[in-house]
């Protein structure tokens, strides 16, 4: 018998019969291994009621009382990630290695949202006037939605729900339909870890549970990460029903060698940024900028390790990339290369021959490398979110920055280079938001914020650390007053300074 994903709402799995349900694939195997609810209206509507039945209660909660149900999630998050990790693997297909990876930096997330009673500290000025006082207060916005993508099940609603339930907002998750029981998964330890029923629940769904919140009345702020068109449509809808929104889009990042690299040490991270988790990711290497004369020998090396990664079931120790998610993903994916090769683009290692470790009829498409690509192909111009690398050539950095800024997208960005005068250089020029240098994945760290500029980020906030805070609260300024009882006030057996 099939199994059957639920939405989770008021702190248990939500029992009412689903009109609409997706199904849910094993992509290592094919396999339809699950039927997951989708919401209707009335579904949402019923969420979101739960959330705001759960507001006033939890909006009055200690923010010590909320730190420690934050602390003790977490220890349950360490305790249980294994498990988390192959429930990803699972229903994602990305390798496990991978998949605890993705956990590590979510703990990272949940331990700085622990730190809640610090961050949501207000200002005080004394005597600002003669007598009088003023002060701001942090306070949550209510109910909350967060929308997350396929790619980072685990990670991604654990940028936004710790720090919005830290807050003292409640939270209404809509996860991707392709591999939604990591959310569930995750609500099951809140509530074990003690967060009061319709602080945190799941809906799960297509369209009709996104447009519900971005639409729904009672939902104050939609946090959202996907591709650029979904985000300047989650952007503009929730903005014009007058929400607060971060809608996180898609990528296009470069990784820029510089002819003094170690290209043995770009090599590799060419190939671990842009093979990891199957290209599936945000933050991907997607463009390969080598800057000449070294662009021959980077490209050997890169294709020399690209043919010992070893492809398949992300359960089975052996394997370092996985398969795509769906099949309609790796068709799609799988359409880019051949666009690539039409175009004239020289292909180096073609990964639809791949002879994955796994079962037949999993969605595999293997590392993919195309060298001399041109900006006006579809292989640059396009998110393929997938295995896929490009090289493009460039006679000089002046020539690859401005092959970066005529990119639409500004995600993340990287450069290789011993000259660390060319190096500060690249960090001040680059229309980046996020930076590496002699890092090819640079994702920041819990304590900073997450996100790019032009068409990766619509909405002026970016996702989780001092921003995330700052995104699940609004700021209130209080002006006061107070009669001295010296000075004409009620006498209450002050001595008098007259």
């Amino acid at each position: 018998m099939t199994a059957r994903i639920s939405h989770w709402i008021d702190g248990k799995p939500y029992s009412a019969v689903a009109e609409r349900t997706g199904d849910v694939y094993d992509p290592a195997t094919g396999e339809v291994q699950a039927q997951v609810d989708f919401a209707s209206e009335a579904d949402v509507a019923e969420a979101v009621a739960a959330a705001k039945r759960a507001l006033p209660g939890w909006r009055a909660t200690s923010l010590a009382a909320r730190s420690r149900v934050l602390f003790a999630f977490r220890e349950l998050l360490v305790a249980r990630k294994d498990e988390l990790a192959k429930i990803v693997t699972a229903e994602h297909g990305k390798v496990e290695s991978d998949a605890a990876g993705e956990i590590a930096r979510a703990i990272e997330n949940v331990e700085f949202a622990c730190g809640a009673p610090q961050l949501l500290k207000g200002g005080f000025s004394e005597n600002a006037s003669t007598g009088v006082d003023v002060y701001s207060i942090a306070q949550p916005l209510g109910v909350v939605g967060v929308i997350s993508p396929f790619n980072f099940p685990a990670m991604v609603p654990l940028w936004f729900a710790p720090n919005a339930i830290a807050c003292g907002n409640t939270v209404v998750l809509k996860p991707s339909e392709k591999d939604p029981s990591a959310a569930n998964f995750i609500a099951e330890l809140f509530a074990e870890a003690g967060l009061p029923a319709g602080v945190l629940n799941v809906l799960h769904g297509d369209k009709v549970a996104v447009d519900g919140l971005l639409e729904h009345p009672d939902v104050k702020a939609i946090s959202f990460v996907g591709s650029t068109p979904i985000a300047k449509y989650v952007y503009e809808t929730g903005t014009r029903n007058g929400k607060r929104v971060q809608a996180l889009g898609g990528a296009k990042n470069h990784m820029v060698v510089l002819p003094d690299a170690d290209l043995d040490l770009a090599a590799d991270a060419a190939v671990s940024a842009g093979f990891g988790s199957a290209g599936e990711r945000c933050m991907a290497v997607s463009v390969v900028v080598a800057v000449d004369p070294i662009g021959d020998e980077l490209v050997a090396k890169i294709a020399e390790r690209i043919k010992g990664l070893r492809v398949g079931d992300g359960r089975r120790p052996s394997s370092e990339m996985g398969p795509l998610v769906t099949a309609a993903h790796r068709e799609r994916v799988q359409s880019y290369v051949d666009a690539g090769v039409e175009s004239g683009a020289a292909l180096v290692v073609d990964g639809r021959t791949v002879d994955a470790d796994g079962a037949a009829d999993g969605f595999w498409l293997g590392p993919t490398l195309f060298d001399h690509v041109r900006p006006e192909m579809s292989i640059y111009t396009d998110e393929i979110f997938g295995p896929v690398l490009s090289v493009a050539r460039a006679d000089g950095y002046a020539e690859a920055l401005d092959l970066i800024h005529a990119n639409p997208y500004g995600n993340g960005v990287a450069i290789f280079t011993n000259d660390g005068g060319a190096a500060r250089r690249f960090q001040n020029e680059v229309e980046v938001g996020m930076v590496g240098l002699n890092v090819p994945i640079p994702v920041p760290v819990a304590y900073y914020s997450f996100g790019g500029w032009k068409d990766s980020l619509f909405g002026d906030s970016h996702a989780y650390g001092p921003e995330g805070f700052h995104f699940f609260t609004r700021t209130k300024v209080v002006t006061s007053r107070w009669l001295d009882p010296s000075h004409g006030g009620v006498n209450l057996g002050f001595p008098r300074n007259d």
